[in-house]
């Protein structure tokens, strides 16, 4: 007896992206059973989606990918047992024909920095509508990439400084996480990044703003925000993209 997925045939896009004759395989990874029921209601109403496979882990979503190799990985981050930006990089060995969809509930833009690093081809909040998200896999399964923009946490908004506007947003981000007085190695865990990559981030930014040491650079950030705290969760959003 075959599955819905074996009967149906492989796909081919237009330049639009839009399905022609094609039936696009998932496997959904998230710990929360009610979450992956309600992806897998919700894809399988379409007549071109089919979920092939499913994970609750970390390590359960490296064995259904290896051996599935669906079209796309629809992600979680937050995995009992590891992070979903560990497993996005191991698609690319498991099987490089998946493309990944990161789907969370988290609007954090170190999370979205390290899933692009990590090859991911979409970041999207579990809040998207259900036509959005639908229309989503389809967009990414093609070959087109999907981002929520996010605003830059823990780092200063677009600055009127100087000093600071000579930076780009990821070397704002590594800044204000000196002044919370992290090491290199600290910031290199939280940003997913290699250790040397955030010390040569550490020069560029010294340089660029013309202070000759991170304790300074630190206490420049400091002054030019004050007291004030910003902090965005995901039903604010878009209002933050907005200020």
């Amino acid at each position: 007896m075959t599955t819905k997925a074996e009967d149906r045939t492989t796909a081919d896009w237009n330049r639009g992206g839009e399905a022609i004759n094609r039936v696009i395989t998932l496997v959904l990874v998230d710990d929360h059973d009610l979450v992956r029921d309600g992806l897998r209601a919700l894809i399988e109403a379409e007549s071109d989606l089919a979920v092939i496979g499913e994970a609750a882990t970390a390590a359960g979503a490296v064995r259904r990918i290896g051996f599935d190799e669906p079209d796309l990985v629809v992600l979680d981050l937050d995995l009992p047992d590891g992070s979903g930006i560990d497993v996005c990089r191991q698609v690319q060995t498991l099987s490089p024909k998946s493309r990944v969809l990161i789907l969370t509930a988290f609007a954090d833009e170190r999370a979205l920095v390290a899933a692009r690093q990590a090859g991911a081809r979409g970041f999207i909040l579990k809040r998207v509508h259900d036509f959005d998200l639908v229309a989503v896999i389809r967009r990414v399964a093609s070959g087109d990439l999907a981002f929520d923009d996010a605003p830059e946490t823990g780092a200063v908004e677009k600055p009127q400084d100087p000093l600071l506007a000579r930076l780009t947003d990821r070397e704002r981000i590594i800044l204000s996480q000196i002044a919370m007085g992290k090491t290199n190695r600290e910031i290199a865990a939280d940003l997913y990044l290699a250790e040397k990559t955030v010390k040569n981030y550490v020069s560029t930014i010294l340089l660029k703003m013309g202070i000759r040491n991170r304790a300074g650079a630190a206490a420049h950030l400091m002054r030019v925000q004050g007291e004030a705290q910003h902090s965005y969760p995901p039903g604010d959003w878009t209002r933050a993209n907005k200020r």
